[in-house]
């Protein structure tokens, strides 16, 4: 092999290699992404104070004395840039509060994306809670994170916390790697500090050939 091929296959490596930038950039996305859903839930809570045709909020004039009324928002989206400036779009397929007494708003299909220099990554998750009162979203069922370039992670009923700007997975987390894959029980993310971490056994395999491809 040629010197000038060995420094590529050197420069590949590192590229890809535990704390290289490439993977700061795909720990950041996996912190943005469930990010960008808390957000979007509560920016579905606000929207109709921006209210425009795609949005409304109806109230219910059944029963006035209990003071019902009802939060129904269909096909929301969201587009925006983060610090970077990288484009990323938030998706709600159905946002619904069933009452004032009620401090929950139940969410539907959703999904966020993002475009990373290397291509575009994306999470998408069935469905959710978002809590007026305690300012959390509660994600339950499955979640799927995968980005163009062969990274993908999947994990379920996951809460992310508007306060304390933390996520943390409700069960096993799973995934896969250009060089490997890799399992934990739990997944935690500090949104504030942009860290993310595996507890509970905490499993990395790494594939000689699919590193020496990188």
């Amino acid at each position: 092999m040629s010197e000038i091929a060995l420094q590529v296959r050197s420069a590949k490596r590192a590229w890809a290699h535990p704390g290289s930038s490439h993977d700061r950039l795909i720990r950041g996305a996996l912190i943005v992404l469930p990010a960008g859903i808390g957000i979007l839930s509560a920016f579905l809570v606000l929207a109709p104070l921006f209210m425009d045709g795609n949005m409304s909020f109806v109230l219910d004039k059944n029963r006035v004395a209990m003071a019902n009324e009802r939060l129904r928002i269909d096909a929301a989206e969201y587009r925006g840039q983060d610090a970077k400036g990288q484009p990323f779009r938030l998706h709600a397929g159905e946002a619904v509060q069933k009452s004032s007494a009620e401090p929950i708003v139940q969410l539907r299909d959703l999904s966020a994306e993002i475009r990373l220099p290397e291509g575009p990554a994306s999470l998408k998750a069935n469905n959710g809670q978002y809590n007026l009162d305690t300012e959390r979203v509660a994600v339950s069922g499955p979640i799927k994170f995968q980005t163009s370039d062969g990274y993908m992670l999947d994990t379920h009923d996951a809460t992310v916390d508007l306060k304390t700007r933390r996520m943390q997975s409700g069960g096993a987390v799973s995934g896969t790697t250009p060089m490997g894959v890799f399992s934990g029980n739990r997944l935690t993310a500090d949104l504030e500090k942009r860290t993310v971490s595996l507890s509970g056994n905490a499993r990395l395999r790494i594939y000689p050939k699919r590193a020496n491809r990188r």
